[in-house]
Protein backbone atom coordinates (compact mmCIF):
# COMPACT_ATOMS: atom_id res chain seq x y z
CA UNK A 1 0.00 0.00 0.00
CA UNK A 2 1.31 3.51 -1.07
CA UNK A 3 2.00 6.44 1.30
CA UNK A 4 -1.03 7.74 -0.91
CA UNK A 5 -3.47 5.56 -0.75
CA UNK A 6 -2.78 5.65 3.16
CA UNK A 7 -3.05 9.19 3.76
CA UNK A 8 -6.32 8.30 1.38
CA UNK A 9 -8.13 6.30 3.58
CA UNK A 10 -6.97 8.06 7.26
CA UNK A 11 -8.64 11.27 6.15
CA UNK A 12 -12.00 9.14 4.90
CA UNK A 13 -11.93 7.34 7.91
CA UNK A 14 -11.64 10.88 10.04
CA UNK A 15 -14.65 12.61 7.82
CA UNK A 16 -17.06 9.48 8.48
CA UNK A 17 -19.32 10.16 11.12
CA UNK A 18 -18.84 8.39 14.65
CA UNK A 19 -21.60 5.78 16.54
CA UNK A 20 -21.54 6.45 19.96
CA UNK A 21 -21.63 2.93 20.72
CA UNK A 22 -21.14 3.10 24.49
CA UNK A 23 -23.37 6.09 25.38
CA UNK A 24 -26.51 4.61 23.26
CA UNK A 25 -26.05 1.37 25.18
CA UNK A 26 -26.55 3.37 28.50
CA UNK A 27 -29.17 4.67 27.29
CA UNK A 28 -31.16 1.88 25.78
CA UNK A 29 -30.47 0.36 29.37
CA UNK A 30 -32.17 3.48 31.72
CA UNK A 31 -35.02 3.21 29.36
CA UNK A 32 -35.79 -0.25 29.94
CA UNK A 33 -34.87 0.31 33.63
CA UNK A 34 -37.37 2.84 33.77
CA UNK A 35 -40.09 0.98 31.53
CA UNK A 36 -39.71 -1.69 33.72
CA UNK A 37 -40.10 -0.06 37.12
CA UNK A 38 -43.15 1.76 36.12
CA UNK A 39 -44.62 -1.60 34.96
CA UNK A 40 -44.02 -2.35 38.59
CA UNK A 41 -45.68 0.26 40.09
CA UNK A 42 -48.73 0.23 37.46
CA UNK A 43 -49.10 -3.29 39.49
CA UNK A 44 -48.64 -3.26 42.51
CA UNK A 45 -50.87 0.17 41.91
CA UNK A 46 -53.86 -2.13 40.33
CA UNK A 47 -53.88 -4.50 43.04
CA UNK A 48 -54.21 -2.57 46.08
CA UNK A 49 -57.37 -0.87 44.19
CA UNK A 50 -58.58 -4.62 43.35
CA UNK A 51 -57.87 -5.16 47.56
CA UNK A 52 -59.27 -1.59 48.84
CA UNK A 53 -61.99 -0.71 46.51
CA UNK A 54 -63.42 -3.58 44.67
CA UNK A 55 -64.27 -5.04 48.14
CA UNK A 56 -65.99 -1.79 49.60
CA UNK A 57 -67.34 -0.74 46.50
CA UNK A 58 -71.07 0.43 47.37
CA UNK A 59 -72.70 -0.35 43.74
CA UNK A 60 -75.07 -3.06 44.11
CA UNK A 61 -74.52 -6.42 42.64
CA UNK A 62 -77.07 -8.78 43.89
CA UNK A 63 -80.93 -8.66 42.46
CA UNK A 64 -83.35 -7.88 45.58
CA UNK A 65 -85.86 -10.00 43.87
CA UNK A 66 -83.94 -13.04 44.50
CA UNK A 67 -85.49 -13.07 47.90
CA UNK A 68 -88.37 -14.75 46.10
CA UNK A 69 -86.15 -17.98 46.06
CA UNK A 70 -85.27 -17.76 49.87
CA UNK A 71 -85.34 -21.34 51.79
CA UNK A 72 -83.71 -22.23 54.89
CA UNK A 73 -80.75 -24.55 54.84
CA UNK A 74 -80.91 -27.55 56.40
CA UNK A 75 -77.21 -26.74 58.09
CA UNK A 76 -74.93 -24.05 57.95
CA UNK A 77 -71.25 -24.38 59.36
CA UNK A 78 -68.48 -21.62 60.04
CA UNK A 79 -67.40 -19.02 57.59
CA UNK A 80 -64.44 -20.08 55.78
CA UNK A 81 -61.45 -18.60 56.62
CA UNK A 82 -60.57 -15.40 55.08
CA UNK A 83 -64.11 -15.15 54.33
CA UNK A 84 -66.08 -12.01 52.35
CA UNK A 85 -67.52 -9.09 54.94
CA UNK A 86 -71.14 -8.09 53.93
CA UNK A 87 -69.11 -4.76 52.59
CA UNK A 88 -67.71 -6.65 49.75
CA UNK A 89 -68.33 -7.47 46.63
CA UNK A 90 -70.08 -9.75 44.71
CA UNK A 91 -72.73 -8.26 47.48
CA UNK A 92 -74.52 -11.44 49.63
CA UNK A 93 -77.76 -10.13 49.09
CA UNK A 94 -80.91 -10.65 51.34
CA UNK A 95 -79.68 -13.38 53.76
CA UNK A 96 -81.79 -16.23 55.23
CA UNK A 97 -80.11 -16.70 58.28
CA UNK A 98 -77.38 -15.31 60.93
CA UNK A 99 -75.36 -17.08 63.40
CA UNK A 100 -72.68 -16.55 65.78
CA UNK A 101 -70.61 -17.55 68.35
CA UNK A 102 -67.48 -17.15 70.58
CA UNK A 103 -65.11 -20.07 69.94
CA UNK A 104 -63.46 -21.38 66.28
CA UNK A 105 -63.49 -19.42 63.20
CA UNK A 106 -66.13 -16.88 64.82
CA UNK A 107 -63.09 -15.14 66.70
CA UNK A 108 -60.60 -12.79 65.11
CA UNK A 109 -57.92 -10.46 66.22
CA UNK A 110 -57.83 -9.00 68.87
CA UNK A 111 -61.01 -10.60 70.25
CA UNK A 112 -63.27 -9.84 67.26
CA UNK A 113 -66.21 -11.24 67.61
CA UNK A 114 -67.73 -12.01 63.87
CA UNK A 115 -71.32 -12.85 63.38
CA UNK A 116 -71.56 -14.72 59.99
CA UNK A 117 -74.71 -14.83 57.32
CA UNK A 118 -75.96 -17.14 55.01
CA UNK A 119 -77.29 -16.06 51.50
CA UNK A 120 -81.41 -16.34 51.15
CA UNK A 121 -81.01 -18.98 47.87
CA UNK A 122 -77.43 -20.20 48.07
CA UNK A 123 -75.00 -21.19 50.15
CA UNK A 124 -73.11 -17.71 50.02
CA UNK A 125 -71.12 -16.66 53.29
CA UNK A 126 -70.22 -13.23 54.46
CA UNK A 127 -69.61 -11.85 57.97
CA UNK A 128 -70.12 -9.05 59.79
CA UNK A 129 -68.26 -7.51 62.94
CA UNK A 130 -71.26 -5.61 65.27
CA UNK A 131 -68.53 -5.78 68.36
CA UNK A 132 -67.83 -8.31 71.52
CA UNK A 133 -71.33 -9.93 73.10
CA UNK A 134 -73.42 -8.94 70.31
CA UNK A 135 -75.37 -12.60 70.03
CA UNK A 136 -77.47 -13.42 66.62
CA UNK A 137 -80.96 -12.93 67.14
CA UNK A 138 -80.53 -11.15 70.44
CA UNK A 139 -78.43 -8.24 69.92
CA UNK A 140 -77.78 -7.92 65.80
CA UNK A 141 -81.16 -8.53 64.27
CA UNK A 142 -82.04 -9.70 60.63
CA UNK A 143 -84.87 -7.95 59.06
CA UNK A 144 -88.16 -10.15 58.15
CA UNK A 145 -87.07 -9.52 54.68
CA UNK A 146 -83.05 -10.58 55.16
CA UNK A 147 -82.35 -7.74 53.56
CA UNK A 148 -81.19 -5.70 56.49
CA UNK A 149 -78.82 -6.20 59.77
CA UNK A 150 -79.54 -3.74 62.93
CA UNK A 151 -76.80 -4.32 65.66
CA UNK A 152 -75.94 -1.41 68.25
CA UNK A 153 -72.49 0.61 67.65
CA UNK A 154 -70.94 3.46 69.57
CA UNK A 155 -73.11 5.89 68.38
CA UNK A 156 -76.69 3.88 68.24
CA UNK A 157 -78.33 1.57 66.57
CA UNK A 158 -76.49 0.31 63.04
CA UNK A 159 -78.13 -0.73 60.19
CA UNK A 160 -76.80 -1.69 56.91
CA UNK A 161 -78.67 -3.31 53.50
CA UNK A 162 -77.05 -6.21 52.58
CA UNK A 163 -77.75 -5.77 49.46
CA UNK A 164 -76.20 -1.81 48.79
CA UNK A 165 -73.46 -2.44 51.07
CA UNK A 166 -74.67 1.03 52.23
CA UNK A 167 -74.78 1.46 56.36
CA UNK A 168 -77.29 3.75 58.53
CA UNK A 169 -77.51 5.24 61.66
CA UNK A 170 -80.57 5.44 64.44
CA UNK A 171 -80.79 6.61 67.37
CA UNK A 172 -81.36 4.30 70.48
CA UNK A 173 -78.31 2.34 72.49
CA UNK A 174 -79.49 -0.92 70.73
CA UNK A 175 -82.33 -2.87 68.69
CA UNK A 176 -84.85 -5.16 69.92
CA UNK A 177 -87.63 -6.11 67.06
CA UNK A 178 -88.05 -5.56 63.63
CA UNK A 179 -91.58 -4.51 62.47
CA UNK A 180 -93.45 -6.78 59.54
CA UNK A 181 -92.63 -4.64 56.95
CA UNK A 182 -89.44 -3.37 57.96
CA UNK A 183 -90.37 0.27 58.20
CA UNK A 184 -89.57 0.14 61.85
CA UNK A 185 -88.02 -0.92 64.92
CA UNK A 186 -87.63 -0.95 68.25
CA UNK A 187 -84.99 0.07 70.10
CA UNK A 188 -83.65 0.03 73.55
CA UNK A 189 -82.33 2.80 75.85
CA UNK A 190 -80.18 2.61 79.39
CA UNK A 191 -80.79 6.21 81.29
CA UNK A 192 -78.54 6.59 84.04
CA UNK A 193 -80.18 8.07 86.92
CA UNK A 194 -77.19 8.93 89.00
CA UNK A 195 -74.13 9.79 88.43
CA UNK A 196 -72.60 6.34 89.71
CA UNK A 197 -74.76 4.77 86.75
CA UNK A 198 -75.79 2.42 89.81
CA UNK A 199 -79.57 3.40 89.19
CA UNK A 200 -81.14 3.31 85.84
CA UNK A 201 -84.14 2.90 83.67
CA UNK A 202 -84.80 1.16 80.52
CA UNK A 203 -86.98 3.17 77.55
CA UNK A 204 -88.15 1.06 74.94
CA UNK A 205 -89.21 3.46 71.83
CA UNK A 206 -90.51 2.76 68.39
CA UNK A 207 -88.54 4.14 65.84
CA UNK A 208 -89.11 4.52 62.17
CA UNK A 209 -86.43 3.65 60.00
CA UNK A 210 -85.91 7.48 58.45
CA UNK A 211 -85.40 8.35 61.81
CA UNK A 212 -88.48 10.86 61.84
CA UNK A 213 -90.61 9.43 63.67
CA UNK A 214 -89.90 8.40 67.58
CA UNK A 215 -92.82 7.12 69.97
CA UNK A 216 -91.69 6.23 73.27
CA UNK A 217 -93.29 3.12 75.08
CA UNK A 218 -94.80 2.84 78.49
CA UNK A 219 -92.48 3.65 81.36
CA UNK A 220 -90.42 0.57 82.53
CA UNK A 221 -89.49 -0.18 85.98
CA UNK A 222 -86.07 1.03 87.30
CA UNK A 223 -83.86 -1.99 86.97
CA UNK A 224 -86.05 -4.02 85.41
CA UNK A 225 -84.78 -6.84 82.96
CA UNK A 226 -86.50 -6.36 79.56
CA UNK A 227 -87.36 -10.07 78.00
CA UNK A 228 -85.77 -10.03 74.79
CA UNK A 229 -87.03 -9.91 71.84
CA UNK A 230 -90.54 -8.06 71.70
CA UNK A 231 -92.63 -9.72 69.27
CA UNK A 232 -94.85 -7.13 66.61
CA UNK A 233 -98.37 -9.06 65.48
CA UNK A 234 -98.87 -10.09 62.00
CA UNK A 235 -100.19 -6.43 60.81
CA UNK A 236 -97.58 -4.67 62.49
CA UNK A 237 -100.12 -2.56 64.35
CA UNK A 238 -99.61 -3.99 67.86
CA UNK A 239 -96.17 -4.90 70.03
CA UNK A 240 -95.94 -7.18 72.76
CA UNK A 241 -92.81 -7.15 75.26
CA UNK A 242 -91.78 -8.60 78.62
CA UNK A 243 -90.24 -6.14 81.44
CA UNK A 244 -89.70 -8.91 84.72
CA UNK A 245 -92.53 -11.18 84.79
CA UNK A 246 -95.33 -8.36 83.36
CA UNK A 247 -96.33 -8.29 79.79
CA UNK A 248 -97.60 -5.31 77.88
CA UNK A 249 -99.02 -5.08 74.83
CA UNK A 250 -99.35 -1.51 73.21
CA UNK A 251 -100.04 -0.11 70.11
CA UNK A 252 -97.84 1.57 67.23
CA UNK A 253 -98.79 5.51 69.17
CA UNK A 254 -97.26 3.80 72.12
CA UNK A 255 -101.00 3.28 74.09
CA UNK A 256 -101.12 0.35 76.30
CA UNK A 257 -103.85 -1.82 75.92
CA UNK A 258 -103.26 -4.65 78.20
CA UNK A 259 -101.10 -5.28 80.27
CA UNK A 260 -101.05 -8.62 82.67
CA UNK A 261 -98.26 -11.22 84.46
CA UNK A 262 -96.84 -14.81 83.47
CA UNK A 263 -96.42 -17.31 85.94
CA UNK A 264 -92.72 -18.11 86.92
CA UNK A 265 -90.52 -20.00 84.00
CA UNK A 266 -92.80 -18.43 81.58
CA UNK A 267 -91.42 -15.94 79.11
CA UNK A 268 -92.88 -14.64 75.93
CA UNK A 269 -92.15 -16.69 73.20
CA UNK A 270 -89.68 -14.76 70.88
CA UNK A 271 -90.29 -12.62 67.60
CA UNK A 272 -92.94 -15.19 66.45
CA UNK A 273 -94.60 -15.35 69.74
CA UNK A 274 -98.16 -13.70 67.46
CA UNK A 275 -99.87 -16.55 65.67
CA UNK A 276 -100.05 -16.27 62.06
CA UNK A 277 -103.83 -14.89 62.26
CA UNK A 278 -102.93 -12.37 65.07
CA UNK A 279 -105.23 -13.85 67.28
CA UNK A 280 -103.51 -15.50 70.28
CA UNK A 281 -99.83 -15.01 71.94
CA UNK A 282 -97.29 -17.80 72.64
CA UNK A 283 -95.42 -18.14 75.60
CA UNK A 284 -92.87 -20.70 76.25
CA UNK A 285 -92.87 -22.42 79.89
CA UNK A 286 -90.73 -24.84 81.51
CA UNK A 287 -92.04 -28.11 83.21
CA UNK A 288 -91.11 -27.82 86.56
CA UNK A 289 -88.47 -29.51 87.78
CA UNK A 290 -87.28 -30.32 84.09
CA UNK A 291 -85.37 -29.44 80.99
CA UNK A 292 -88.67 -29.74 78.71
CA UNK A 293 -89.91 -26.56 77.20
CA UNK A 294 -93.23 -26.47 75.47
CA UNK A 295 -95.15 -24.10 73.95
CA UNK A 296 -98.75 -22.23 75.27
CA UNK A 297 -101.02 -19.77 73.66
CA UNK A 298 -102.80 -16.84 75.65
CA UNK A 299 -105.72 -14.49 74.85
CA UNK A 300 -103.71 -11.16 74.18
CA UNK A 301 -105.69 -9.04 75.59
CA UNK A 302 -106.52 -10.89 78.98
CA UNK A 303 -103.07 -13.26 79.48
CA UNK A 304 -105.81 -15.72 80.24
CA UNK A 305 -104.63 -19.19 78.09
CA UNK A 306 -106.71 -19.81 75.55
CA UNK A 307 -106.70 -23.00 73.53
CA UNK A 308 -104.11 -25.74 74.10
CA UNK A 309 -101.68 -25.95 71.66
CA UNK A 310 -101.20 -29.96 70.07
CA UNK A 311 -97.52 -29.59 69.50
CA UNK A 312 -94.69 -31.59 70.83
CA UNK A 313 -92.65 -30.95 73.49
CA UNK A 314 -89.08 -30.02 73.57
CA UNK A 315 -86.58 -31.58 76.07
CA UNK A 316 -83.08 -31.52 77.62
CA UNK A 317 -82.55 -27.69 76.28
CA UNK A 318 -81.90 -24.69 78.00
CA UNK A 319 -84.71 -23.10 76.38
CA UNK A 320 -86.55 -22.68 73.28
CA UNK A 321 -86.81 -18.93 71.23
CA UNK A 322 -90.25 -18.67 68.81
CA UNK A 323 -88.87 -17.40 65.54
CA UNK A 324 -92.51 -17.97 63.79
CA UNK A 325 -94.59 -19.99 62.00
CA UNK A 326 -94.79 -22.38 58.94
CA UNK A 327 -97.30 -22.31 56.62
CA UNK A 328 -98.39 -25.80 57.57
CA UNK A 329 -99.04 -24.76 61.22
CA UNK A 330 -95.58 -26.08 62.67
CA UNK A 331 -93.72 -23.73 64.68
CA UNK A 332 -90.14 -23.05 64.17
CA UNK A 333 -87.99 -22.82 67.23
CA UNK A 334 -84.38 -22.05 68.31
CA UNK A 335 -83.72 -24.71 70.78
CA UNK A 336 -80.55 -23.88 72.95
CA UNK A 337 -78.24 -26.90 73.57
CA UNK A 338 -76.81 -26.94 77.38
CA UNK A 339 -73.37 -26.48 77.58
CA UNK A 340 -72.25 -29.85 80.46
CA UNK A 341 -69.09 -27.06 81.75
CA UNK A 342 -72.06 -24.71 83.24
CA UNK A 343 -72.26 -23.73 86.48
CA UNK A 344 -75.75 -23.15 85.88
CA UNK A 345 -78.53 -25.85 86.62
CA UNK A 346 -81.25 -25.50 83.63
CA UNK A 347 -83.77 -27.40 85.74
CA UNK A 348 -83.76 -24.73 88.20
CA UNK A 349 -85.42 -21.16 87.54
CA UNK A 350 -83.46 -18.92 85.84
CA UNK A 351 -83.80 -15.46 84.06
CA UNK A 352 -83.61 -15.76 80.00
CA UNK A 353 -80.81 -14.47 79.34
CA UNK A 354 -78.64 -16.76 81.24
CA UNK A 355 -80.06 -19.41 79.84
CA UNK A 356 -79.08 -18.44 76.30
CA UNK A 357 -75.62 -16.93 77.43
CA UNK A 358 -72.16 -18.03 75.72
CA UNK A 359 -71.65 -19.50 78.47
CA UNK A 360 -74.83 -21.83 78.88
CA UNK A 361 -75.08 -22.99 75.64
CA UNK A 362 -73.39 -25.67 73.97
CA UNK A 363 -75.10 -25.77 70.22
CA UNK A 364 -78.06 -24.59 68.87
CA UNK A 365 -80.69 -26.48 66.32
CA UNK A 366 -84.00 -24.69 64.75
CA UNK A 367 -86.69 -27.43 65.20
CA UNK A 368 -90.33 -27.60 63.98
CA UNK A 369 -93.38 -28.32 66.12
CA UNK A 370 -95.29 -29.86 63.83
CA UNK A 371 -99.67 -29.92 64.86
CA UNK A 372 -100.05 -33.29 66.06
CA UNK A 373 -96.21 -34.53 65.81
CA UNK A 374 -94.49 -37.10 68.78
CA UNK A 375 -91.59 -35.87 68.51
CA UNK A 376 -89.76 -32.25 67.20
CA UNK A 377 -88.24 -32.37 63.70
CA UNK A 378 -84.97 -30.86 63.20
CA UNK A 379 -84.99 -28.65 60.12
CA UNK A 380 -81.35 -27.10 60.65
CA UNK A 381 -78.12 -27.97 62.15
CA UNK A 382 -75.11 -25.76 62.94
CA UNK A 383 -71.62 -26.93 64.43
CA UNK A 384 -71.44 -26.78 68.22
CA UNK A 385 -69.06 -23.13 68.09
CA UNK A 386 -72.87 -21.64 66.70
CA UNK A 387 -74.36 -20.37 70.22
CA UNK A 388 -76.93 -18.42 68.53
CA UNK A 389 -79.41 -17.89 65.34
CA UNK A 390 -81.38 -15.70 63.80
CA UNK A 391 -83.67 -16.35 60.96
CA UNK A 392 -85.14 -14.27 58.10
CA UNK A 393 -89.29 -13.90 58.95
CA UNK A 394 -89.84 -14.63 55.39
CA UNK A 395 -87.86 -17.68 54.97
CA UNK A 396 -89.48 -19.12 57.77
CA UNK A 397 -93.44 -18.54 56.43
CA UNK A 398 -92.30 -19.92 52.78
CA UNK A 399 -91.43 -23.49 54.30
CA UNK A 400 -89.41 -24.10 52.11
CA UNK A 401 -86.52 -25.73 53.25
CA UNK A 402 -82.96 -26.39 51.04
CA UNK A 403 -80.30 -29.33 50.52
CA UNK A 404 -77.10 -27.19 51.62
CA UNK A 405 -73.36 -27.26 50.94
CA UNK A 406 -71.53 -24.57 53.24
CA UNK A 407 -68.28 -23.33 51.39
CA UNK A 408 -64.76 -25.10 52.85
CA UNK A 409 -61.29 -24.13 52.22
CA UNK A 410 -60.61 -20.03 52.53
CA UNK A 411 -62.50 -16.90 51.32
CA UNK A 412 -62.18 -14.10 48.88
CA UNK A 413 -60.16 -11.91 51.31
CA UNK A 414 -57.79 -14.85 52.07
CA UNK A 415 -56.97 -14.97 47.88
CA UNK A 416 -56.54 -10.72 48.01
CA UNK A 417 -54.35 -10.74 50.56
CA UNK A 418 -52.06 -13.40 49.54
CA UNK A 419 -52.03 -12.09 46.09
CA UNK A 420 -51.21 -8.40 47.21
CA UNK A 421 -48.69 -9.99 49.50
CA UNK A 422 -46.78 -12.02 46.18
CA UNK A 423 -46.90 -8.80 44.06
CA UNK A 424 -45.44 -6.82 47.21
CA UNK A 425 -42.81 -8.67 47.42
CA UNK A 426 -42.06 -9.11 43.93
CA UNK A 427 -41.88 -5.60 43.49
CA UNK A 428 -39.49 -5.42 46.03
CA UNK A 429 -36.98 -7.99 44.65
CA UNK A 430 -37.13 -6.38 40.94
CA UNK A 431 -36.50 -2.92 42.61
CA UNK A 432 -33.51 -4.43 44.07
CA UNK A 433 -32.58 -6.22 41.26
CA UNK A 434 -33.15 -3.41 38.91
CA UNK A 435 -29.38 -2.91 37.64
CA UNK A 436 -29.44 -6.45 36.60
CA UNK A 437 -33.02 -6.77 35.37
CA UNK A 438 -32.17 -4.15 32.94
CA UNK A 439 -28.75 -5.56 31.98
CA UNK A 440 -30.87 -9.07 31.09
CA UNK A 441 -33.05 -7.34 29.13
CA UNK A 442 -30.20 -4.85 27.50
CA UNK A 443 -28.84 -8.89 26.38
CA UNK A 444 -31.70 -10.10 25.72
CA UNK A 445 -32.54 -7.57 23.11
CA UNK A 446 -29.06 -7.08 21.72
CA UNK A 447 -28.90 -11.11 21.29
CA UNK A 448 -32.61 -11.05 19.37
CA UNK A 449 -30.90 -7.86 17.34
CA UNK A 450 -27.65 -10.21 16.52
CA UNK A 451 -29.84 -13.15 15.59
CA UNK A 452 -31.92 -11.23 13.01
CA UNK A 453 -28.82 -9.67 10.97
CA UNK A 454 -27.40 -12.81 10.76
CA UNK A 455 -30.89 -14.41 9.28
CA UNK A 456 -30.20 -11.25 7.25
Amino acid sequence: MTARLREALRSGAEEAPVYPVYERALATARRTRRRNWSAVVAALVLIVLTVTVVPSGRAPSVDPAAAGTAALPDRIDLPPIGALHVTDRPRIGPAAVLFSGERGRLNGPDATEYVGAVGADSDRYRILRPGPGAPAGDKVLLSPDGRYVAWSDDDGVEIIDLVTGRTRGLPGGGPVAWSPDGSRLVVRDTVDLDPQGETYRVVLSIVTLDGGHRTELPDVPRQAIVGHPAAFSPDGQRLAYQVGREVTVVGLDGKRLASYFLPPESWLAGKGAWTADGRWLTVATRRADSTDWSLRLLDPATGREARPLDLPAVSDVTTIRLLGWGPDGSALVVAFTPNPLSEDRFDQPLEIDQRTSYGSVRGVRVLALTPGAAEPRTVLTAPDQILAIDVADGVIESGRVREASPPGGVGGRFWWWTGLIILVWGGIAAYRGRVGLALWFDDRRVRRARAAEGEG
